[in-house]
């Protein structure tokens, strides 16, 4: 029998379809983000339908892009991947985009029928203008993720305004897990926060960074159960990639990811009011990494399009060019054609662990 060829359009436009269900789902106590949410389940059909249309004429768009809007950021986190590799830091960076390039990044993007935007830094609510952009085109949804400690009324507000932005918050376990990576009190300040959206009757996810020695407790019903009951309606689960060589031991490997897959079948059953996403994620069923433009990719502050936050390496800047454009890059299509996205690695990311090729194939 012959093998059927992998539709990447189609499993990415089933796992929309996914999330959005199950977003829906999770927000029918909530009225008012259950009507907005029925408002996005139709303009996400009508950008699926606008990719669709790029696919037929031999152009793939992706449904995702991650917009990282600031390099600045408040904490210093044990094993932060941005510091490391200084994306991020305590003082601005120079030019740096403004709200207004920002502004027509995600309108280009609305006009492609790319309907997530993740919204990250740095930390992204030290730029409450950028965001108050985003606010204006309901047709995305925009996951906010901060680490919290700067919500206050005035984002309150806007948060209640603007349904198409969720705060993400993020998190690394209980108290200990979190403080002993974010620093102490942090995660006495991300409860609080939660607090703050739900007596405000506003929603909000978390994002969880998964490693070897919290994977347990992430995954556990206490965890669960509280964030649950804080009124927590996403849970992302994104595996952490090693920056050094001391921290290798830290990333999933096959066993932890396949642990991984097993439980989320588990989690989305009992947890029915609670939309659970990993990324990566099992990259043998999406037919290999989705960075560089097969499933999203990221805009850095600056403007410079990448594969993904983890692989910094830009040959295509949107300050100069199109968001389309930059989706035909010479690195991402070098990426694409050579088959370095479907390659087996250790780590959470390939393109991380495979750093010395991308190079190669940005500098010939």
């Amino acid at each position: 029998m012959a093998e059927t060829k992998f539709n990447l359009n189609e499993y990415m436009t089933a796992g929309v379809k996914r999330i959005v269900k199950e977003a829906m789902r999770a927000t029918l106590k909530n009225p008012k983000e259950s009507a907005f949410m029925a408002r996005y389940a139709m303009a996400s059909k009508a950008a699926a339908k606008r990719r669709t249309e790029f696919e037929s004429q031999g152009e793939h768009i992706p449904p995702f892009l991650i917009a990282s809007i600031t390099s600045l950021c408040n904490l210093h986190c044990a094993g932060c991947y941005a510091r490391e590799n200084h994306i991020c830091s305590d003082e601005k960076a120079a030019d740096q985009l403004t709200a207004d390039d920002w502004a027509k990044i995600f309108k280009e993007a609305n006009e492609l029928g790319i309907g997530f935007i993740l919204l990250a830094g740095g930390e992204p609510l030290m730029r409450k203008d950028i965001l108050q952009k985003a606010a204006e085109f309901p047709e995305i949804l925009f996951p906010v993720f901060t680490n919290g400690t700067l919500l206050n009324n005035e984002y309150l507000k806007l948060f209640d305004r603007a349904r198409n932005l969720i705060p993400i918050f993020s998190i690394e376990g209980e108290e200990n897990k979190t403080d002993e990576r974010r620093g102490n009190g942090v995660y006495k300040s991300l409860t609080a926060a939660m607090d703050k959206i739900k007596d405000n009757h506003l929603i909000f996810g978390t994002s969880v960074t998964v490693t070897t020695s919290n994977l347990s407790e992430v995954v556990s019903d206490s965890f669960l159960t509280d964030l649950q009951n804080r009124g927590c309606k996403t849970v992302i689960y994104v595996e952490f990639v090693p920056v050094t060589n001391d921290s290798r031991e830290l990333a999933p490997q096959d066993k932890e990811r396949e642990f991984m897959r097993d439980k989320l079948q588990e989690l989305r059953k009992k947890y029915t009011d609670i939309v659970f996403i990993s990324f990566p994620g099992d990259e043998k069923t999406s037919g290999g990494c989705l960075a560089a433009g097969r499933g999203f990719f990221h805009i850095n502050s600056h403007g410079g399009a990448e594969p993904c936050p983890f692989s910094p390496y830009s040959d295509i800047n949107v300050k100069t060019t199109s968001l389309r454009e930059a989706l035909h890059s010479k690195l991402f299509n070098s990426l694409q054609s050579e088959n370095l996205l479907l390659e087996d690695h250790a780590g959470g990311c390939v393109l991380f662990e495979r750093r010395e090729q991308v190079e190669k194939l940005l500098n010939r």
